[in-house]
């Protein structure tokens, strides 16, 4: 049940706030230097994919190891890392092979990527020991 609890949270978290950024600042800084290359709106299947397993990537790699070693700060830090190294791939090699990408957009995904990734571990791990906790 606590990893249910941990995935459900964390999963919400990451939608939830991600969708307000990509819709309020991301996709217009990205609407400016890619202008019609962006489709009107999103493949959802694709997006749903990408979300279901990079939550799962963050559970295995950091949310769960933090939970067991009762070290929510160790998830927030992790996550950090975890969400710099995947945000940084994709921008960083978008950079390198795209005509059009610019490091305004490398700077703000990559950014925001790792505060996303780690502020979702973190209150992922917050709130299921708050849930799990007995005593």
């Amino acid at each position: 049940m606590q990893i249910l609890i941990l995935y459900v949270v964390t999963a919400v978290v990451f939608l939830v706030v991600d969708a307000v950024m990509l819709t309020k600042v991301i996709r217009p800084v990205f609407e400016t230097h890619l202008g019609d290359q962006l489709r009107d709106s999103p493949r959802l299947a694709a997006a749903a994919l990408f979300y279901l397993f990079y939550v799962v990537g963050l559970l295995v790699f950091v949310s769960l190891p933090a939970l067991r070693a009762d070290a929510p700060v160790q998830a927030l830090l992790m996550g950090a890392l975890l969400g710099a190294v995947a945000y940084g791939t994709y921008e960083f090699t978008s950079f390198a092979v795209m005509k059009n990408w610019h490091w305004q957009m490398v700077l703000l995904d990559t950014t925001w990527g790792t505060l996303l990734t780690g502020g979702s571990a973190y209150i992922g791990v917050l709130v299921t020991r708050a849930v799990t906790q007995t005593g």
